[in-house]
């Protein structure tokens, strides 16, 4: 016999898919991990330089951010 936390959980379980949604499983990076911080800080360091060597990159934005519905 089911006890009432299992009963109320498969409930609100097919109550989501009812409304037409699905359970999804994501497997994120450990945090935890030994390195995740270097690991983070190395990406990081990329994309700034990336950034930094994209000189239209500032006026893009600036461009996108003044007009977000895409109307001009």
């Amino acid at each position: 016999m089911p006890t009432p936390v299992t009963q109320r959980v498969q409930k609100r379980r097919d109550a989501l898919r009812a409304a037409g949604l699905r359970p999804v499983q994501i497997w994120v990076p450990d945090t935890r991990r030994p390195g995740f911080a270097d690991e983070c800080r190395r990406q990081a360091e990329a994309v700034a330089a990336a950034d930094a060597a994209d000189r239209d990159l500032d006026a893009f934005i600036d461009a996108a951010l003044s007009d977000p519905d895409g109307d001009a």
